[in-house]
């Protein structure tokens, strides 16, 4: 049996949220991975007009708002897919790494510029 999507549940601004997480944790610009295979994640983009850049993907600003908003990051901790200190820094644990969330194409988009 495939493994059932949104198993915890996640509402659509944590999808959207962790998600940019997973993002920001593959890049060297923004993270650092640990040993256990959590990534400490110490730099939030800033948006620039309408988007923001994570890497070489592109963000609308519409779909980040989970990353300023404290109820989102303690949704996401409660459920042991980041350990916060909103809002300076946060570690994206495995289990938030391995989330299927399959927002990434909807909500990344490659870069133009």
């Amino acid at each position: 049996m495939p493994p059932k999507s949104n198993p915890l549940r996640l509402n659509k601004l944590q999808l959207k949220t962790l998600t940019l997480f997973q993002e920001l944790a593959r890049s060297p610009q923004t993270s650092t991975e640990q040993q256990n295979g959590d990534v400490l994640i110490t730099m939030l983009p800033r948006p620039h007009g309408n988007h923001f850049h994570i890497g070489e993907r592109v963000v609308m600003a519409a779909d980040a708002s989970g990353l300023q908003n404290p109820a989102a990051w303690r949704a996401l901790e409660r459920k042991g897919l980041i350990m916060g200190n909103f809002p300076l820094a946060l570690v994206l644990t495995q289990a938030g790494r391995d989330y299927p969330t399959e927002m990434r194409d909807a909500i990344l988009i490659g870069a133009d510029h």
